[in-house]
């Protein structure tokens, strides 16, 4: 990964549409401080499966809620999403689903934010979900997740010189969703090329890019496991570690998956995404466990 606008996959945080990939997930934020973050979003029927649906969902959900510190620590300039792994330590969901984002490490080039995932069982308010937190509270752990935002100048966001996370500490903010009934991989319109060997198809479009125009990083994640489970029919996504490596010029976005290990009880499988109209430059490459 290099600094250049022209190098990255997801130039970080900015105004998010009301139908957009991010705001489906009916996310509510609360930054706690400069340094702490809390996105919760309701536990669908879809997300309570878990599987592709809930760990793509919690990484879509610590790209938002650890964009804020890292945006923070990295002033003046601008962020870029370089790593997000997420590991999934349980599946029964009552909800919402919380996930708690802390700055871990602010250097001079990259920046890291911790994450853990949470299922709140029944608590609805962010404030009191909060102090449930803060006080060692019964929550039922879902995810670890840790994520590296590379530093990059702010030209490489074109409009967002006032972006400033600071401005909302304190404040509860939600994206409210779009009410539809089907399924996150519907609304983002993953297309099936070959079901068998993993290849599905993702176009570049207004509803999964971000404020440079590519597609967001949670999306390729979600799109990363669905292949995994294409390839795989009956298994579920477990772990989940992505490296992105460039932006989408073009599109669509394609995947190529490749069986790593073939256990006895889990599967680890290589999955690259691909931007198929600029030659199958590789955007992104994924470690999928499949249980």
């Amino acid at each position: 990964m290099t600094g250049r606008a022209d190098a990255v996959t997801d130039a970080g945080p900015g105004p998010v549409p009301t139908d957009n990939f991010v705001s489906d997930l009916d996310i509510t934020e609360l930054l706690v401080s400069e340094q702490r973050c809390l996105v919760m979003a309701p536990a669908t029927e879809e997300l309570r499966r878990g599987g592709a649906a809930l760990l793509g969902a919690v990484a879509t959900m610590v790209d938002v809620g650890a964009s804020h510190p890292a945006m923070i620590a990295s002033r003046p300039g601008w962020i870029t999403t370089q790593d997000l792994s997420v590991h999934s330590t349980g599946i029964a969901v009552e909800g919402p689903i919380v996930v708690d984002c802390r700055l871990a490490r602010a250097g001079s080039k990259v920046v890291t934010v911790s994450a853990a995932g949470y299922d709140c069982r029944g608590l609805s308010d962010v404030e009191a979900v909060l102090g449930a937190l803060d006080e060692a509270a019964s929550l039922t752990a879902l995810a670890k997740s840790l994520i590296t935002f590379a530093r990059i100048p702010r030209s490489a966001a074109p409009g967002m010189d006032g972006y400033d996370p600071r401005q909302w500490i304190g404040e509860v903010r939600r994206m409210p969703a779009v009410a539809s009934p089907a399924t996150v991989g519907q609304r983002m319109g993953v297309e099936v090329i070959d079901a068998g060997s993993g290849r599905l198809q993702l176009q570049r479009r207004p509803y999964l890019t971000n404020s440079i125009g590519t597609i967001l990083g949670g999306a390729q994640f979600m799109l990363a496991a669905l292949a995994a489970e294409r390839a795989q029919p009956g298994r579920q996504t477990l772990d989940l570690q992505m490296h992105f490596l460039a932006q989408v010029k073009v599109g669509p976005a394609h995947t190529r998956v490749e069986v790593v290990r073939a256990g006895v009880d889990h599967r680890v499988l290589s999955v690259e995404v691909l931007d198929a109209g600029d030659g199958g430059r590789v955007l992104s490459m994924a470690t999928v466990t499949l249980t």
